[in-house]
């Protein structure tokens, strides 16, 4: 008998079958019960935004971003239209229904159809926003519409290793992390190692049990405070997984 005839061939990844490219994300709001995503557009977001901003008084929203802060209304919008209403990214404006204004952003990047993989990024929270139910329901808006609505098969979320709060605030959502990209890029005349975390779809389901929990009004006394916090519901579906 040849042994090399009977030899194992290598490893191989487990079989897609039917896969087809998922649609790109359509230009349309997701609407949730704390917050709505719209579309980006300067001419109605662009005053409110930049108010928002103002709010962080030393500029620490804008650190580990490429660009901004932004020393104008004039300058931040004029940005805006040149760099926020292309195909990749696509971004939205988060508007809190605590007050009815834009008061963040946050796009879709690197959309990749043909293998179904999509990223989260250009996320800033003006601080009257963060750490709001509106905030994360937000980003469960954006996960629901990858994953429920397209079909995606890969949720990324990537950022500056050394940004410690985007750390905490993806392992919070149920990103898991992967590595970190040494020297990945340049940015503001600096290194930036890049810090990687995702989300695949069979993961999905669970994730969706925990924000639904988390986000049920049941979960928050009369004061606002929560009874079960979300990384404690997350941390209980990725042990399971």
């Amino acid at each position: 008998m040849n042994g090399s005839c009977d030899a194992p061939g290598p490893p191989i990844g487990f079989p897609v079958e039917g896969w087809q490219p998922r649609p790109r994300p359509p230009r349309v709001p997701m609407e949730g019960r704390y917050c709505r995503l719209e579309p980006l557009d300067p001419d109605r977001h662009a005053d409110e935004l930049f108010t928002a901003y103002a709010e962080d008084h030393d500029g620490r929203n804008w650190t580990y971003l490429a660009y901004g802060p932004f020393a104008d209304r004039a300058g931040y919008r004029l940005w805006l239209e040149a760099n926020c209403l292309g195909d990749d990214p696509i971004f939205h404006a988060v508007i809190d229904f605590a007050d009815g204004r834009a008061s963040g952003v946050a796009s879709y990047l690197r959309i990749t159809p043909d293998v179904g993989v999509i990223e989260v990024g250009h996320i800033n929270f003006a601080p009257r926003l963060q750490g709001t139910r509106a905030a994360t329901e937000a980003m469960v808006l954006m996960m629901r519409r990858v994953f429920d609505e397209l079909g995606y098969r890969r949720y990324e979320w990537k950022c500056d290793a050394l940004n410690e709060r985007s750390r905490r605030a993806a392992e919070r959502l149920g990103f898991r992390f992967e590595g970190v990209f040494r020297q990945a890029t340049l940015y503001k005349g600096r290194n930036r190692d890049t810090a990687w975390y995702s989300i695949i779809d069979r993961e999905w389901p669970g994730i969706r049990t925990a924000f639904a929990a988390w986000l049920d009004p049941g979960n928050f006394d009369a004061a606002g405070r929560q009874r079960c916090s979300l990384s404690a519901l997350m941390a209980e579906i990725l042990a399971g997984g």
